[in-house]
């Protein structure tokens, strides 16, 4: 991700950079008990931020910096269950007589590959929305409950991610 910043943008992302990295990364390394994980979540968060419409107004930024990277501990852990799913359920199989086909894994490897890529590219409220329902078998209210949003944008969202995902495979089968 290459981002452009005009020169005010850049100096007040430099400057929250300087002020908050090291604090940031700490917290992080508390959370995760893991430095590598932790410089990765703090990088991403940054990027979070220089990305951010809201650079300029920050009025809060540990606050704005904890809730983004507390957002990524959640997507990364989301990411973490699907693969260990997935794993699970490819060792159940070997377990089976017979061993499925490596072509199918790899099928399925590189569709789960793509899955993942398409709800990246989805905006963060719908993905998270999407994989709460999916993923941890939420309802509308108690998924609104967590996004502080209605149940109605709740919908939206959910509306938003099916026809993003639908909208990707007509372009992979076209």
């Amino acid at each position: 991700m290459s981002l452009i910043l005009c020169p005010r943008r850049r100096d007040v992302a430099e400057m929250l950079y300087t002020q908050h990295h090291s604090w940031l990364q700490g917290w992080l390394r508390k959370k995760l008990g893991c430095a590598h994980g932790a410089a990765d979540i703090a990088q991403d968060t940054f990027l979070r931020l220089m990305a951010s419409r809201d650079l300029l107004m920050l009025q809060e930024p540990r606050a704005f910096l904890t809730r983004t990277a507390t957002r990524l501990l959640i997507d990364d852990a989301r990411h973490k269950k699907i693969e260990a799913l997935y794993l699970e359920e490819l060792a159940a199989q070997l377990e089976q007589a017979h061993a499925p086909d490596p072509a199918k894994i790899l099928e399925a490897v590189r569709a789960l590959a793509y899955l993942v890529s398409v709800l990246e590219t989805l905006p963060q409220k719908p993905r998270e929305a999407f994989l709460m329902a999916q993923l941890e078998e939420l309802g509308h209210d108690e998924i609104a409950r967590r996004l502080s949003v209605s149940t109605r944008m709740v919908r939206k969202y959910l509306v938003q991610a099916l026809v993003h995902c639908h909208d990707a495979l007509e372009q992979v089968q076209a």
